[in-house]
Parts: C-alpha cells; structure tokens; sequence
C-alpha cells in the first residue's frame, strides 16, 4: 500500500477566511476557542491508528497553547507552518508576508525548539499573482510548501499546476499540492476540508485509491480541528455559500476521519531534517 501524506491545519472556527470579514484578528479574542480541544481529538484518532502526520499549526494558536504544540510534537508528529494570522498572501504586501511568517516561525521553532521547515498558505492562497511567496519562503529557511490546489475555486487555486509533487522552478523548495483526481479531463478536489464532509465517503475512497492504484500516487489529504466538531458555535452573518462549505456534515466528519484511517496508510510531509521514509510498503 501507498503511504499518502496526512496534514492537519490548526486553526480555530472563526479563524478561516471565509469568516474573516465578520471577525478578523482584532475579534478574535471574543470568540471562545476550541482549537486544543478539537486537535486532541485528531491526535487521539492518530494515536489509536498508529499514524503520524505533519500539523500545519497557526503561529496565533501555538503562541496561546504551546502546550498543545508541544503535546504534538511530543506524540510524534511533525510540526509545521501555516502563517500567523492567516491572512490570504495575494491581499497583502511581501514586508507584511515576510513578517508575519517570520514570527510564526519563530514562535513554533521557539515552542519545540526544532526547525520549522515546512509551509502552508492559508486557504492555498499561492496563487498565480503572489508567486513571489516562494521567494520570501526560501530566505526564511523553508525547505517545502504546501500551499498549492490545483484546481479552480473563487479564493484559490492554479487549475494548470502539476498535481504531484514537484521542485518550484527557480528555487529548491519541494510543492506538495493538495490532490485531485481527474475526471472528464478536469482535476476535481477529493482530498479533504470541505469536500471531504460534502462528497459521500465512498466517493472520496474511490477517488483516493484511483489516485494510489491507477496513477501509483501518494496523495495530499488535509482536515481542520474544527471539522470534527460539530458543537461549534454558527458565525451570525456568514453568506450562504460560506455558511454550506463551513457548517455542511460537521456530524459526519469524525466517523469518515477514521475510516480514512483504516482504508488508508499514511506518514508525515517529508523534509530533510527527518529519516528518510519509503513511498510505498
């Protein structure tokens, strides 16, 4: 069996972006959090499946809980970047990137007292106009991304990028973009957030193993915290849209996520800093 790639975003509810014009960083001190609670779930799952996986933590987050970043690593688990405050990369300027990853970075490095050396865009927010991302990511010490699906969406998305992994042109960063299997000639997003609790689960299986069996492929497959949590509180004023990818099968989620487990193997984000494991079994 393939062994595919697990990631974990860490960020709470009224954290993601489609909330962010209701809430933003200033409000979210208001909101009760939820983040720790909901990641010791998906590391309890982890733990009984004997699967390790790379966790993509806010620097927000593990600035307030450190314990839980600690708790992360201490289960095994790599820990890795995914901004601090989660803001989408193409709406702000390269100084305000650079400083905001900056200190994500270090917060996390500073909490485990390991290297941080992978990267994800908040809301896969590398797009065609903030390329330059990768530039910043490479002077701060990153060794890979994940920040790229390829596919076409209204917040993100290049539809034409390789769904596999490849090295970015001009820089040695590693891209490992969220995968897709392709149907009809169109890459169509199979692996995980909302389309993981919108698609019925054996689609998603079928999908997924297409991606393993047929193409010989790892895939991608990403979950937030929030996701299995289907007590959360409803953000007032959210549009429809956001309110049907936010809040659709929340119920359903955990369930799936262990099934996921059990049909399927899976390691960690590879970097250098770790022992090189095999693709396959």
């Amino acid at each position: 069996m393939i062994q595919n790639y697990l990631t974990v975003d860490v960020e709470d509810y009224y954290q993601v972006s489609a909330f962010e014009p209701l809430v933003g960083l200033a409000k979210w001190v208001r909101y009760p959090s939820r983040v720790a609670k909901n990641t010791r779930i998906i590391l309890e799952a982890l733990d009984q499946h004997h699967v390790k996986a790379t966790f993509f933590v806010l620097g927000w987050a593990g600035e307030r809980y450190p314990e839980l970043v600690r708790g992360i690593v201490e289960n095994g688990h790599q820990v890795a970047c995914h901004s601090y405050q989660h803001r989408l990369i193409y709406n702000v300027s390269r100084q305000e990137f650079r400083e905001d990853t900056k200190r994500a970075k270090g917060i996390l490095e500073q909490i485990t007292g390991k290297a941080v050396l992978g990267y994800r865009a908040p809301s896969y927010s590398i797009t065609r106009q903030s390329l330059w991302a990768y530039d910043i990511l490479e002077e701060l010490g990153f060794e890979y991304s994940s920040s790229i699906f390829p596919i076409y969406h209204d917040r993100y998305g290049i539809p034409d990028a390789p769904r596999f992994t490849y090295k970015v042109p001009g820089h040695a960063i590693m891209e490992y973009p969220i995968s897709t299997a392709r149907y009809l000639g169109r890459n169509v997003p199979v692996s995980g957030g909302g389309y993981f609790r919108i698609f019925p689960y054996w689609f998603t299986k079928m999908a997924l193993s297409k991606i393993n069996k047929h193409e010989n492929q790892p895939f991608v497959f990403f979950v937030h915290p929030w996701e299995l949590d289907p007590k959360q509180p409803r953000m007032k004023g959210a549009s429809p849209l956001s309110y049907f990818r936010h809040y659709t099968n929340l119920g359903k989620t955990k369930e799936r996520f262990e099934n996921l487990l059990n049909d399927f193997r899976f390691i960690p984000l590879p970097c250098s800093s770790e022992k090189p494991q095999n693709s396959t079994n």
